[in-house]
């Protein structure tokens, strides 16, 4: 299970070191294989799934009809567009630039766990959004019911 906020840097050749909480996280409940792709529901964040995990949601992703332009748009997102990574000696991954890019996640990013997975933030997307509050009107009947 991943949880937390770490501010992270991601170094001149596009690579990121896996914060030494989680290292032996995924060193044995991934088998040190990790799966990075597009958010598509948030612009400016990536979302790297522990490999075993993401079998699961490839799978789902892949199993909707590709009649519908929504189902083809998330299946590019996430599936057309990830990429295994595996840590290297020093814990680091390599981040694609073409996902670098398109989030505009460069020198400075944050880091969250998410539970299941991690979410990979550019440090502006994630001040912006995390600044944002949540309005009454957007409270759902399941957020109300929670003893925050």
């Amino acid at each position: 299970m991943f949880q937390g906020e770490t501010a992270i840097t991601i170094d001149d050749k596009g690579r990121l070191a896996i914060p030494t909480a989680y290292r032996e996280l995924v060193a044995g409940e991934c088998a040190n294989r990790l799966v990075l792709t597009y958010n598509p529901f948030e612009s400016g964040c990536l979302w790297l799934f522990p490999y075993v995990a993401w079998e699961k949601v490839r799978d789902e992703v892949n199993a909707l009809s590709k009649v519908k332009t929504a189902h083809r748009a998330l299946q590019m997102k996430l599936v057309g567009a990830a990429a295994v990574v595996e840590p290297d000696g020093a814990a680091r991954i390599l981040l694609p630039a073409s996902q670098r890019v398109t989030t505009g996640i460069e020198k400075k990013a944050v880091l969250l766990g998410m539970g299941d997975k991690f979410e990979l933030w550019s440090e502006q997307a994630h001040m912006a959004k995390i600044r944002q509050s949540i309005g009454e009107d957007e409270i759902t009947n399941e957020m109300a019911e929670l003893r925050l």
